[in-house]
Order: structure tokens, then sequence, then C-alpha cells
């Protein structure tokens, strides 16, 4: 058994029922603890700059202050802190905002108990990645095809190899899909993640895909 403390989350929605939801399924986990809950993104801010959770879920749509800018601000003031964001719908230009925006991935409110925790825990490993076919369709609608891609001389840091690891991560593909892809040993790819995060600035790999879609690193159908 872990020695490590529980993660610690802060619950984000307007609905009690939702909230009361979401409780009980991160305290019957052993390795995750309710800290605190909001029912409005000013709330939401404040207690998240108060608790300094682990985890934050915030719903995207908030009274007073929207979740997307609520998450905007806990991600700029508490880099450690990762933002998890609940929607309605799987397809939503508000999600993809609040990825933009420092959020570390997003779950569908009516997801089965077991896919919500698998999301947690993801985002909290900080390798969380949405679901690939709706980042590639919320990718395909909210970047490509609607602008330009973005000159980013970050690029210029990454090795050849590092690249051809984005675009891959860009793909959805996990580490070991890489590592069978590339012929290298996982350990390796997982240091060239690390390294391409670290040299990009990037909180995690929901980012890292952003970042390549919006470079034109990557692109829909590559």
């Amino acid at each position: 058994m872990s020695d490590r403390p529980p993660a610690r989350v802060l619950i984000c929605d307007d609905q009690e029922l939702m909230r009361v939801g979401l409780r009980m399924v991160v305290d019957s986990q052993p390795d995750l603890t309710v800290v605190g809950e909001a029912a409005d993104g000013v709330t939401a801010v404040a207690r998240a700059t108060e608790l300094e959770p682990d985890l934050v879920l915030m719903d995207v749509r908030m009274p007073h202050l929207d979740g997307v800018t609520a998450a905007q601000r806990i991600c700029g003031a508490l880099p450690a802190t990762r933002v998890l964001m609940i929607t309605t719908f799987d397809l939503d230009e508000y999600a993809y905002a609040a990825l933009r925006g420092g959020a570390s991935g997003f779950l569908v409110k009516d997801a089965p108990a077991d896919e919500m925790l698998v999301a947690i825990r993801g985002v909290l490993r900080g390798d969380a990645m949405v679901a690939p076919s709706v980042t590639r369709r919320l990718l395909d609608r909210y970047v490509t095809g609607t602008a330009a891609p973005v000159t980013d001389s970050r690029l210029d840091v990454l090795t050849d190899r590092e690249k051809e690891v984005l675009g891959l991560i860009a793909q959805g593909l996990t580490n070991s899909e890489i590592a069978a892809r590339l012929y290298l040993g996982e350990t390796t790819v997982k240091t060239h993640v690390n390294r391409i995060l670290t040299k990009l600035e990037l909180r995690d790999r929901v980012h890292a895909v952003v970042f390549a879609y919006e470079t034109g690193l990557a692109r829909p159908g590559a």
C-alpha cells in the first residue's frame, strides 16, 4: 500500500446534486480526497487559492465568473494545481478555450464513475489526454481550418527526434505506442516527452497536442 497522501480535490459546480455525486465518486477512492467545494467561479478561485489542491474539477459554465476564466486564473496562480473541466457536451468550444487557458483535460458530466476516475488520475499524473477522438474533433474544429499555423520559435529548440515524438503525441499515441512505432524503449520515450514539455514550457500532454496543432506540426488526418 502506498504511503503517499491522497490527492486533494476541489469540486466546483453550481449544481448541488452534481457536487454531491462527484464527492461520492472521489471520496470512495483511497488515493483521492475532497478538500472543498465551490458553487460559482469567484468562490472557486478563492477556494483554490486558499486550499492549493492537487486537482480542481471545474464546471465549464459557472455563475458570477465562468469556469473557463476561473480555470485560467487558477492555472496562472497555481502552476502545480491541475484543472479538469466538466462539460455537458463532448464537443464544446468552451472546453477547448479551457485547454488553451491551462486546463489539463475535460470530462463529460454523464461519464461513468470509472471513466471519471481514469480522467482524474490521468490529469494528476501530468500525462493526461482527453480521449483522442474528442481531442481531434476539438482541434479540427477550433484550431485547424480557422487560422494559419502560428510561427513559434520554441519549435527550434526541439531535436528532430523530439519533433517526431511530439507529432505522435498529437496523434493520441501513448508512450508504449510511440516506443513501438519508433523502435525505442518506453523509458527513452518518456525522457523525450519530459524534455519536450520542459523545453516548450507546457503543463502536460494535452497542451503538447494543442501546441503541435497550432504550430502546424500536426494536421487533421495526418
